[in-house]
């Protein structure tokens, strides 16, 4: 979903480094994935083509953090239409 995020924060040595996956257009999602010691975070279309990836060694990853869009289920829609009535 257009403005789901990934932030990573990789181990630099003396230092840290962050880095952000957006999805940055509509119908645009954010996938992660760690496979043989190395996490995969990748932006991906609705029909599955990876538009971006960025990849780390598993070892220096400090912190992976997903920040998805708040959304509104059905329930809280109706909840609203119902307050505004």
């Amino acid at each position: 979903m257009k403005g789901d995020r990934v932030e990573i924060v990789v181990d630099a040595g003396d230092t840290t480094r962050t880095y952000e996956v957006v999805a940055s257009r509509a119908g645009r999602r954010v996938e992660t994935a760690v496979r043989r010691g190395v996490v995969e975070v990748s932006e991906v279309t609705r029909s599955g083509s990876v538009v971006r990836t960025a990849r780390f060694m598993a070892t220096r990853v400090l912190a992976l953090v997903e920040q998805p869009v708040p959304r509104e289920d059905a329930s809280e829609r109706t909840l609203a239409a119902d307050l505004d009535s």
